[in-house]
């Protein structure tokens, strides 16, 4: 029987998984939480998740299985990386075997659908814990080069120091570093917003509007990211961090963004159900783009991106005509709907 600190992960899609081989170079035995038999085979026989993350090796550490009850029970630290709509029933599942005391951690960029509620709010509402007991990960921060142990820094953040601090002890490594942070609600909304912005980055490269059009997206989306936080009680700080500009980057750059590929596909002429087709994967921003939309009427703030991407996926609108709406918006100052500037 093994005498290592015991996590669960779930689920094994390839940002959970990458986070297990984070926990497991960290002396955890790590339950690694999955659906299917056939990927927790693979996991444990051959140490690859290929679906995922294609052949990078995980570490012996790891251990997959179906079983709910065997993953969670004894865990002390869960960390959930679930899809935004696959989060409440998953964490539906874990709670009957919860420790007494665990901490529980999610990594997942979006709102629940319907409701819109942050992915701290559902996990207190299915889990029945207190949110001092919830810590929220995000940052710039791909898989593909998180299981490489290339250099990566990310965020935790809760209403708990003490939390966020057993967090950060348990992810911290020589090739993964972790900060802490309070303003919980700043960095769930700029992990999730950040994936509407990356969608509309993918369509201007498509399109072949080049670096300039791209650097403006980035600088306003940020803007459209700022204004909804702070209305939702942000601290406007948070978006000039991690969480904030450095995953915003990332995400609008990187040939490992699915929601960049998703919009220059968009862009190249397919429909979104095509897009979704084609990636296999969940797109996270194609969800949150319905959902920030909601928000920000909700809350009468501004969200010109947002409303232009909502009218590509969900009303016909070319990415064209979507991109000539906003260059021709009426004058306004920079800074004048920039929250805390």
């Amino acid at each position: 029987m093994s005498t290592k600190r015991k996590v669960a992960v779930l689920v094994a899609g390839s940002w959970g998984t990458a986070l297990a081989t984070v926990l497991a170079d960290n002396q955890y035995d790590v339950a690694l939480w999955t659906r299917g038999e056939a990927q927790a085979d693979e996991i444990n026989t051959r140490h690859t998740n290929s679906r995922f993350l294609n052949d990078a090796v995980l570490p012996a550490g790891i251990r997959a299985t179906t079983d709910m009850k065997q993953a969670v029970t004894g865990a002390e630290l869960l960390l959930f990386a679930a899809p935004s709509a696959a989060m409440r029933d998953v964490a539906r599942l874990a709670q009957p075997f919860l420790e007494p005391d665990a901490i529980c951690i999610h990594a997942t960029k979006g709102f629940e659908s319907v409701t819109y509620k942050r992915m701290t709010t559902v996990l207190a509402e299915e889990l029945q814990i207190p949110l001092q007991r919830l810590v929220v990960l995000s940052g710039p921060s791909h898989a593909e080069e998180v299981v490489r142990r290339l250099p990566t820094t990310v965020v935790v953040a809760s209403a708990s120091i003490e939390a966020a601090e057993k967090a950060q002890d348990a992810f911290i490594t020589r090739h993964f570093r972790v900060y802490t942070n309070k303003d919980v609600i700043g960095v769930e909304v700029a992990g999730a917003i950040k994936n509407i912005i990356a969608l509309g980055a993918g369509l201007t490269d498509g399109l072949g509007f080049g670096d300039n059009a791209k650097a403006a997206l980035l600088t306003r989306g940020l803007a459209e990211i700022s204004r909804l936080g702070t209305a939702m009680g942000a601290s406007p700080l948070t978006f000039a961090g991690l969480a904030g500009v450095g995953d915003l980057v990332v995400t609008c750059t990187s040939k490992h963004s699915r929601n960049w590929r998703a919009g220059s596909m968009l862009a190249e002429g397919l429909t979104l159900d095509e897009v979704l087709s084609k990636m296999g994967m969940v797109v996270e921003g194609v969800r949150t783009t319905s959902a920030a939309r909601e928000l920000a009427h909700h809350y009468g703030v501004e969200m010109p991106i947002t409303e232009q991407l909502f009218a590509v996926l969900f009303q016909n609108k070319t990415p064209r005509e979507a991109v000539e709406s906003l260059m021709g918006r009426g004058r306004t100052h920079e800074t004048e709907d920039m929250a805390g500037i």
